[in-house]
């Protein structure tokens, strides 16, 4: 009996693709993981390797639009529910950098914590009110929880779609 080794790439790119698909979804868990871009990464991997066709390219354009959009999505609900509390643009501006930088000198997980802290300080500087700017703090942090809950719907959706590309 011949082995078929068309078929068995085909099982081994195909596993390895919904293999990597799955640790970026269920990655972005964790607020600094990339997922969605590993995500694209894999269905790109995926259409290099067994050729795009016309469905390809459809599905391939759907996982890039949705990857763009995830990624926008922290910082536009976190903002967004931030403005919705009253903070200033200057708060949430101080908030990314303090953010940024405070991943670059210690971690990724810091940065994120110290995200909320450097809205709440510019804001209580600005107010001279702890609770308003508390509330001000949380709010990025629900937008920062919705954020995260759009993203893995979106990585969930990219592996629905590549299953349709790959499977129907």
């Amino acid at each position: 009996m011949p082995i078929d080794l068309e078929f068995w790439l085909k099982v081994g790119v195909e596993t390895l693709t919904l293999f990597a698909l799955i640790v970026g979804t269920v990655g972005l868990i964790i607020p600094v993981f990339p997922g969605l871009l590993v995500n694209w990464i894999a269905i790109l991997i995926y259409g290099m390797v067994s050729g795009f066709g016309v469905k390809g390219w459809i599905i391939f354009v759907l996982v890039t639009i949705l990857m763009i959009v995830g990624n926008t999505a922290d910082n536009v609900m976190m903002g967004r529910k931030a403005r919705e509390s009253g903070a200033s643009w200057f708060s949430i501006g101080t908030g990314y950098v303090v953010s940024l930088a405070v991943s670059f000198f210690f971690t990724p997980i810091a940065g994120l914590a110290a995200a909320p802290v450097g809205v709440f300080l510019v804001e209580f500087i600005r107010r001279r009110k702890w609770r308003e700017a508390l509330n001000v703090a949380w709010s990025l942090m629900v937008g920062w929880g919705w954020s995260i809950a759009i993203r893995i719907t979106i990585g969930i959706v990219m592996i629905g779609l590549w299953m349709i590309w790959a499977w129907l």
